[in-house]
């Protein structure tokens, strides 16, 4: 029961990473257990470029984070703390709340927005696309 009790805790603080950008992008999914943004901005494919999202699984919480697969210079500086938490190129897996860690991918978040954002994200796109 406790572990339920943490996964929640760990998705509402990994979920108040994300909220921010919201307003800026489209929220796809809202959930107890679900929060998902994508851009605004359209690929060739007339799909959304995904953002990000937390999703709480059965054995962690995850937080997955596109700029960072995108743009893997993003994740130069990371601690080493929070590599171990990397599952993949893009997801980060947790158990409980450590803010710490919260406070780098926040930052990490907003490093990562920037890159997706506007007029960088319709250059970067353009660049892969062909």
């Amino acid at each position: 029961m406790s572990e339920k009790k943490d996964f929640a805790a760990t998705f509402q603080n990994l979920k108040a990473i994300l909220e921010p950008y919201a307003p800026k992008m489209i929220v796809v999914h809202d959930t107890d257990g679900n929060y998902y943004l994508d851009t605004t901005y359209v690929m060739k494919n007339k799909h959304r470029m995904f953002f990000g999202a937390v999703r709480m699984g059965k054995a962690y919480v995850s937080f997955h984070l596109m700029p960072v697969y995108c743009c893997p210079d993003l994740l130069s500086t990371i601690s080493p703390e929070l590599n171990k938490h990397m599952q993949g190129k893009s997801c980060f897996n947790f158990k409980s709340v450590d803010e710490k860690l919260f406070r780098e991918l926040t930052a990490l978040t907003k490093a990562g927005c920037a890159r997706f954002s506007g007029k960088k994200l319709a250059e970067f796109m353009k660049s892969i696309e062909r």
